[in-house]
């Protein structure tokens, strides 16, 4: 009798061992720590969201994103004791939160009458209310209210935090051009998976996305093509409506930009969401828009036009014009009062040197400062520019190709072509977003003739998946400079927002998981599986995803 208890008691815990393993809640990023336990938390119309003063706003924010699909109109009260929560609630709150959590650590602790989330930030806050969405069904991100859903969350403890502090991504706004409104929803769809910073490619060849009020012209004549980039380049590939541009003025030019009251918008809009904006003003080369506008600027005197083909104009600055310098030390002035974060984006990529090699006032620098060849010209120009971003309280960030020459003393390098390991031994810090495995503009199936156009090469999401941002080959004690990763979408042909949302999902919701989660916990069999799930919110929120079948192999 004794040993039949036994075995009741041992299938019994068997069977509920097995139960929460198969209800393990499907959550992207995955968190570093997670304890299932026995029973759920009810949402129902009586719940109240309580939240101690500093946290008022991220409880009006989750109170919002439960009403959509809820209907309930959650009541958001003021706790002056949040240490013990109220019974049928859910608090938010700083107080008595772990150091060991981080800046952009939370725990969450769901029992069967509270939920609970403490953090040491409003950013842990924040991200621990978007894994408790993540923790109710689906259904929870719809945009209009669902009758009939039993909104329930598992009781669970989790503890959480980021291992990189910069997850991210970079949008092209310059090939084709995206609204207020349109960047905003990217913008939501980052904060979902914790990505915390955007990269905005606001300035190339084919478009200026920026009103500079000191230079109109900038966004007059370079902000406008005679058509969209893409239609220039012969193709036969038949694409559904979603992939057309619809960006037009109302002289059918193609085009647009941001006026800086559009710009500051976007960057509240990302602050309330913790995600830091990267501008990127782009110099010396990748130029092309803004010498369109001011020709003086270069080694020719121009003519430019923005309806060069795609990939064939470079237009560069001439770096032994003064009025260059001051050109973008004014340009860059009215930028920083409109970014307060700590980078500005300088680019510094892809810079052909012919131009400088013919020109008398670029030579003339390569003399008089004891220079050995043009790609020391560039680091010269970088530099300068340097100096000037670094005593307005900023940091310079370009391509891998601001190495070439020497690299400025405190720039940031964003590797996507090499050169993390020897700017990381060299104390410098790193972004990694290398061609080969995080750029988003990349086919995602070698059945080419069934995607959209992209600029060519395959990135499958399980590459992503598998990407490690820590070089191999980098000595453990610079491990500190790799700040951490984000995925480009470059927008060659990649002319509308839905299109966007294709080529970035579900790979975004991969590197996701590659930036915040423990790479000992990687796991693709059981990312799929959490991925199926998933999905069905992307259905929710009506992002335009790639479909993709799991993949046991």
């Amino acid at each position: 009798m004794k040993n039949s208890v036994i075995l009741i008691i041992k299938l019994a815990g068997l069977f509920f061992a097995t139960n929460l393993l198969a209800a393990t809640p499907a959550i992207i990023p995955a968190p570093q720590q997670m304890e299932l336990a026995a029973g759920q938390f009810r949402l129902d119309p009586e719940t109240c969201l309580y939240v101690d003063f500093a946290s008022r706003y991220t409880g009006r924010y989750l109170a919002g994103k439960l009403r959509s699909s809820t209907g309930y109109k959650m009541k958001v009260a003021l706790k002056l004791v949040p240490s013990h929560p109220a019974q049928n609630a859910i608090l938010l709150t700083t107080k008595s939160a772990s150091a060991n959590l981080g800046p952009e650590g939370y725990e969450l602790v769901v029992s069967s009458n509270s939920v609970v989330i403490r953090s040491l930030t409003q950013a842990g806050l924040f991200y621990g209310a978007q894994t408790l969405l993540q923790l109710l069904p689906p259904e929870i991100f719809s945009t209009n209210i669902v009758a009939g859903t039993i909104w329930q969350v598992p009781c669970v403890k989790i503890e959480d935090w980021p291992r990189f502090q910069w997850r991210g991504m970079m949008l092209d706004v310059s090939r084709h051009y995206f609204d207020k409104q349109e960047v905003e929803r990217v913008l939501d769809e980052m904060a979902l998976h914790k990505l915390n910073t955007f990269h905005w490619h606001l300035v190339d060849d084919q478009g200026w996305r920026i009103e500079i009020k000191k230079y109109p012209k900038l966004t007059q004549v370079g902000a406008w093509r005679s058509q969209s980039p893409v239609n220039e380049l012969e193709t036969n590939h038949v694409s559904p409506d979603w992939l057309k541009p619809v960006h037009f003025g109302p002289d059918g030019r193609y085009g647009g930009y941001y006026t800086q009251d559009d710009i500051r918008e976007v960057v509240a809009f990302a602050a309330a969401r913790h995600i830091t904006i990267v501008p990127e003003i782009e110099m010396p080369g990748h130029s092309t828009a803004a010498l369109a506008a001011y020709p003086e600027f270069s080694c020719s005197g121009g003519p430019y036009s923005t309806d060069s083909r795609a990939g064939v104009s470079h237009g560069v600055y001439c770096t032994g014009n003064d009025g260059t310098y001051i050109f973008l030390q004014n340009v860059l002035t009215e930028v920083f009062q409109l970014f307060p974060g700590k980078y500005i984006h300088i680019g510094g990529d892809e810079v052909p040197t012919d131009n400088w090699q013919h020109c008398p006032k670029d030579q003339a620098v390569i003399k008089r400062e004891g220079l050995k060849d043009e790609s020391q010209l560039e680091s010269y120009f970088i530099r300068r520019m340097e100096t000037f971003i670094n005593a307005h309280g900023h940091t310079l960030i370009g391509w891998s190709e601001i190495r070439e020459g020497g690299l400025a003393k405190s720039a940031v390098v964003m590797d996507w072509i090499g050169g993390a390991i020897e700017a990381a031994t060299t104390g410098h810090d790193v972004v990694m977003t290398p061609n080969d495995d995080l750029y988003l503009d990349h086919y995602q199936s070698e059945d080419v003739a069934a995607e959209p156009r992209a600029i060519g090469g395959y990135l499958p999401l399980k590459h992503v998946y598998l990407y490690e941002p820590v070089p191999n080959d980098l000595a453990a004690q610079f491990d500190a400079h790799i700040l951490g990763a984000q995925g480009n979408l470059w927008t060659e042909y990649v002319e509308s927002l839905p299109y966007v949302e294709y080529m970035a999902f579900p790979r975004l919701c991969a590197l996701a998981e590659v930036t915040w989660s423990p790479k000992s916990a990687r796991d693709w069999d059981d990312f799929q599986n959490r991925l199926q799930t998933h999905v069905r919110r992307l259905d929710e929120l009506g992002i335009n995803y790639r479909h993709v079948t799991p993949d046991k192999n």
